[in-house]
């Protein structure tokens, strides 16, 4: 079972939801860069259960322990370990689906392919498992901000069929940060809060997507013609749980464009050529061009939901299930640091492998 991710920047996320923690190493990150737990604490804090009445409230605080690889405040150059504790398990809660295939969850699959599965929330496959996906992120984001000046910022822009319209130029982490639904637009956050705590009511959930931009991003970043940076960037997204699409730039508008009204014009910039629009998102031949680079994400509607459903257990007799426990009603807002994570682990790659064949060419 593969769980890890990166090139030189690489990644391995470990642990089950329900067992004694959740960990990730980090290897191939440069030595000398400034890194303490306050600085992979703050993405943590923003993804963990329990931070808002639109989430589950399992009630973890998900505290980081970095236990290899920093050495009075700096990195070492060799793998960086980081352990979150699980604190607010209940593995008993779950006793009545030991037997039961969820629909719309990886419990068959799993069970079809592995001969065997952890039943406890799932497991490796619950969403639990982006703990270290976010901690290694955050040292990505140390990286890529303190190196190359890049920032990468994600928000909630649609939920079910509640949109919003903001400049992805100008977007702020205070904005995002300023409403539970993690909406920078106002009164679209009202009103997805309003649905969200709906389905909640009725035993239901709902889906959206999350829009992601990385800024400061230099040119040459991919690397056709299998690596390239949105073939890299849509891989990291579509292993988060519940991803079910991605698009970049304009994305799956552009089929009703025509070339010219699609291209981006070439004008002269302050440092070279640079785009007159972006519907390129950022990258063309499968490297970024110094723009935006912007895309979308679009997550399914929570599996786990407290209305009855029709299913079967693992003798495949019919059966109906009522999930109880404790579960997240939308999976948008908690999804946003996973976005920024799986963006900044790609970026950080993609950048240490530009430096290396900036070397070599030199």
């Amino acid at each position: 079972m593969a769980s890890t991710y990166g090139t030189l920047f690489r990644v391995a996320t470990w642990g089950e939801s329900h067992g004694g923690g959740i960990g990730v190493v980090v290897d191939g990150c440069p030595p000398r860069l400034p890194l303490s737990v306050e600085d992979i604490q703050r993405d943590l804090d923003r993804r963990r259960p329990g931070q808002s009445r639109l989430t589950t409230q399992r009630q973890e605080g998900d505290e980081a322990e970095i236990l290899s690889g920093v050495f009075e405040g700096r990195t070492l150059g060799s793998p960086i370990a980081v352990l979150v504790r699980n604190a607010d398990a209940r593995p008993e809660a779950y006793e009545h689906l030991k037997d039961v295939y969820r629909p719309s969850h990886a419990d068959f699959t799993y069970d079809a392919k592995y001969g065997a599965r952890n039943w406890q929330g799932g497991g490796r496959a619950s969403a639990r498992e982006t703990v270290g996906r976010v901690a290694a992120g955050a040292i990505a984001r140390r990286l890529l901000a303190d190196a190359a000046g890049i920032e990468v910022l994600a928000w909630v822009s649609r939920v079910h069929t509640i949109g919003s319209t903001v400049d992805s130029g100008f977007v702020t982490l205070e904005q995002v940060e300023a409403d539970p639904s993690r909406c920078p637009d106002p009164d679209a956050a009202a009103a997805m809060t309003f649905a969200i705590e709906d389905a909640r009511r009725n035993g239901d959930s709902l889906g959206g997507i999350v829009t992601c931009v990385a800024r400061n991003v230099p040119v040459g970043l991919g690397e056709p013609v299998f690596d390239r940076l949105e073939a890299d960037l849509a891989k990291g997204m579509l292993s988060l749980p519940a991803v079910k699409g991605f698009d970049i730039g304009a994305g799956f508008d552009a089929v009703a464009m025509t070339g010219l009204e699609h291209n981006d014009p070439f004008v002269p910039g302050a440092d070279g050529p640079t785009t007159a629009s972006n519907r390129s998102g950022g990258v063309q031949g499968g490297i970024s061009n110094g723009a935006d680079v912007l895309f979308r994400v679009a997550f399914k509607p929570t599996a786990t939901i407290s209305s009855p459903q029709e299913t079967v257990d693992t003798d495949n007799n019919p059966v109906t299930l009522e999930a109880s426990g404790r579960h997240d009603p939308c999976v948008l807002p908690r999804a946003v640091p996973m976005v920024e994570s799986m963006a900044l682990l790609t970026l950080a790659d993609h950048w240490l492998r530009q430096q290396a064949t900036d070397v070599l060419g030199d």
